[in-house]
This record gives structure tokens, C-alpha cells and sequence, in this order.
């Protein structure tokens, strides 16, 4: 970079008097950033380059076909590069290993002759290891500043099923990395830690909430009616990827507690099974051992997004019986919908909930609190007054998760990084 050039973003501040010289030097230069998505994770994906276009960001966005949205095709300020097909039912073996191959090709070659100086990485591709060392290495050295967002600092130490080469591969990437984005305080607390990470690499931003699903004129009582739900019901929720540490388990057993003395409990569990599927069927022996199987809504699978307004809509309050996680997207997504949560007390769970406001916590893996703070929330005031609250709930989040936030963040660290390449005069 010339040394008269400067990274602009026109959201910045600047000292007074400077706005004149900035202007001048930064006529025709625009700040750049190219987005790897993984070619997954719709909402986090496409509200961080809504975001960042929205900040005067010029974004490459690297996805896949699944991923491919109005919003963003037609977007001036985005250019949508789809370098992975969609994966179907009937796509073979041979169709899948050729399309994640061919997938890799693309990336190693716009990698090469990319514009954008600045590589942000959303998520890791298909092969982890390679994508946290031969990949990070070749951006490197084609002389990419990268940024990565951590959004589990280990998740396979979450999963239990951690590995010496997984914390190594991990270290390499986290060391390569120019910058690194987490979501709380505690995990740049675990990025220091345990991985020697100099705390001034790594930043915390929000959790942008998740404004991809529909969320139309749809009613509460319309919602319940369309799962045979009674108005009257006290209605629990269950929603996202049903794996080991989700902690599924406690809330059938809190749930099965409360709904024999209280058959007006109903509970829905909707979700896509993920890992072994030995966990799948240890839920649904308990849920047939638990003689209140007729009170539960069991939709496991996965849910479109089209259809998940029907199940946040017809909750009175959303469940995260979570053995181990440091933050949540259910939480935020439900947030989005005005839902008050019960979350366990793990990870940063506690920080995002106002305690009698926007839900309640309890203890983790204790089937027995969270029942008693189940029958607690259907007592308080927070669900007597639920149609009201349900705007405030939806009102604070939009403020304190806005994607705006998250954007201003990453402009000013993605302006930082690039002006330190630029030669001193």
C-alpha cells in the first residue's frame, strides 16, 4: 500500500479537524474485506454482510448456493460468490467428495487473485485441520491479514471429545489469525489461557440477532392453534441441534415432574439430531417412559426456516438445559421473537438474561430446579404480562445485539489491521 494511501471506513471517528484530509486521501479508496462463510449458517453469514455493507464495506462474500439470497444478490456492495453447490438427499458420494473438491479449487484460486487484502473467516470449511493450517498458511503467505470469528474457542472440548491434534491445529490457527472475534468474555478469557492468545488480538462482539427467518403478523394463539396446542396451555420449547451437551434429558425429567400433577404443560421439542444417534434414542425412551408422552410435541428434524416462527410464536417460554456451551443463537433467535428463556447456569448464559425480565436461570443438570423455576415463571410476572413483554424483550435485544454493533466493531478493527500496512512516511 502507497504510503499516501489510507483505510477508510466514513463511520469512524476522526480528531477534529482531520475530516478535510481524511476526505482528500481517501478519495476512490474503499475498504474491502472478503467474507468466508463455509457455505453454512445462514442467519450469523448473511447478517454480518448486510452489516458490513451497510457500513460502506465492499464485501467478497465466498458461500454456497444455500446460502444465496435476494438481499444479497442484489446488493450493490456485495459481491455473492458461490463456490459450493447445494448437498440434497440424493446427492451421491462421489457427487459430494467432487463438489468439495471442486469447492477448494475455488478458494485456492480467488485466494490468488483476490482483490481484498483482508480475509475474514466465519467458519471453517469441510476439513477442519487442513482449513486451520495449510489454508490459514497459504493466506499468509499471499500476504492476507485474517480475522477470525471463534465462535466456539474448542468445540470439540465442549463435545468431550477433545484431542491433542485438535488443541494443535486449533493453536495454529488462533496464532495465524491477525485478529480474533469472540462472543464473551469468558471465552477471550479461554483464548488467553489456554491458548496463549495476547489478549489486545481478540475482541468481543454481540451476537447479531438472527434476522433471516419470516417473522409476520402470525399470532400466539394462531401459532398453538396450528400444533393442536391449547390457548391455555403452559407451553415449553425446545429448539436447535438435539446433541449430548444440549442437556435435553433434564428438561424431559423437569417437564415429566411438572406435567403429572399439571396436564395444562405441554412441551415441544423441535430439532435436528446431530453426532450419534444413541442420544436420539435415549430422548425418546425417556419421553415414552415418562407417561406424559401425550403432552409433548416431538418435530426431530430439521426445521426450515419458514416454520420456525410457528414454534417460537407458540412457546410461552423457551428451554436451554445445556450441560456445556459458552453462548447461544437459540437464545438470541428467540429473543428475536419477544420469547422469554430458562437457561442453565453455563458459559455466559446468566450475562445475557435480566433475571424476572427476560427469563430465569437455574441450576445445570438439577432436573428439580429447573421444574421449580419452570412453575416459577408461570407465576411470575414476566408470563402473566407476556403480549407486553414479549415487545420489550424484542426491543432490548434489537439494541443490544443489533447487527449495527457488531459492524462498527469489525469496521474499526478491520481499518486498524490494514493501516498497519501502510508504510510510515
Amino acid at each position: 500500500m502507497r504510503s499516501n494511501e489510507l483505510v477508510c471506513s466514513p463511520r469512524l471517528p476522526t480528531a477534529a479537524g482531520n475530516e478535510r484530509e481524511i476526505a482528500e486521501r481517501c478519495a476512490g479508496n474503499v475498504l474491502q474485506a472478503a467474507l468466508l462463510t463455509g457455505g453454512w449458517d445462514r442467519p450469523y453469514a448473511i447478517g454480518m454482510a448486510l452489516a458490513l455493507s451497510s457500513h460502506d464495506i465492499r464485501v467478497d462474500f465466498i458461500g454456497s448456493d444455500e446460502l444465496s439470497t435476494p438481499e444479497l444478490l442484489n446488493n450493490p456492495q456485495v459481491s455473492f460468490l458461490s463456490f459450493l453447490g447445494l448437498f440434497g438427499p440424493e446427492t451421491g458420494l462421489v457427487a459430494k467428495i467432487w463438489k468439495v473438491a471442486a469447492y477448494y479449487l475455488r478458494l485456492v484460486s480467488y485466494a490468488a487473485t483476490a482483490k481484498p487484502k483482508l480475509f475474514h473467516i466465519l467458519w471453517n470449511n469441510k476439513f477442519e485441520f487442513f482449513d486451520r493450517t495449510v489454508l490459514m498458511l497459504y493466506y499468509k503467505l499471499l500476504g492476507k491479514r485474517v480475522v477470525f470469528t471463534a465462535h466456539n474457542v474448542n468445540a470439540r472440548k465442549r463435545d468431550a471429545n477433545d484431542s491433542l491434534l485438535n488443541r494443535l491445529s486449533l493453536r495454529i490457527q488462533y496464532i495465524l489469525s491477525d485478529h480474533i472475534f469472540v462472543h464473551t468474555e469468558s471465552m477471550k478469557t479461554e483464548l488467553v489461557s489456554d491458548f496463549g492468545i495476547p489478549a489486545k488480538k481478540v475482541s468481543v462482539i454481540p451476537f447479531g440477532i438472527n434476522n433471516t427467518v419470516p417473522n409476520t403478523e402470525l399470532t400466539s394463539v394462531e401459532a398453538k392453534s396450528q400444533l393442536n396446542v391449547n390457548a391455555a396451555d403452559k407451553t415449553l420449547l425446545f429448539f436447535g441441534n438435539i446433541t449430548s451437551y444440549k442437556g435435553l434429558e433434564y428438561l424431559i425429567t423437569a417437564f415429566t415432574e411438572l406435567a403429572r400433577k399439571d396436564r395444562s404443560y405441554r412441551l415441544i421439542i423441535a430439532g435436528n439430531p446431530k453426532g450419534s444417534d444413541d442420544y436420539c434414542n435415549q430422548i425418546r425412551q425417556a419421553i415414552s417412559q415418562s407417561e406424559v408422552g401425550d403432552r409433548i410435541i416431538q418435530r426431530i428434524e430439521y426445521i426450515p426456516d419458514e416454520e420456525t416462527e410457528l414454534y417460537f410464536k407458540s412457546a410461552d417460554v423457551l428451554v436451554l438445559p445445556y450441560t456445556r456451551i459458552f453462548q447461544s443463537g437459540v437464545l438470541f433467535l428467540g429473543y428475536g421473537f419477544g420469547l422469554p428463556a430458562i437457561a442453565a447456569d453455563v458459559g455466559s448464559l446468566k450475562e445475557d438474561i435480566v433475571e424476572g425480565e427476560t427469563g430465569f436461570v437455574f441450576k445445570p443438570q438439577d432436573a428439580s430446579d429447573l421444574a421449580i423455576k419452570i412453575d416459577k415463571y408461570f407465576k411470575s410476572e414476566l408470563f402473566y404480562n407476556l403480549e407486553t413483554r414479549r415487545n420489550e424483550i424484542k426491543k432490548r435485544a434489537n439494541e443490544r445485539y443489533s447487527w449495527d454493533k457488531v459492524a462498527a466493531i469489525t469496521t474499526t478493527v478491520y481499518s486498524e489491521l490494514l493501516q498497519a500496512e501502510r508504510p510510515k512516511s
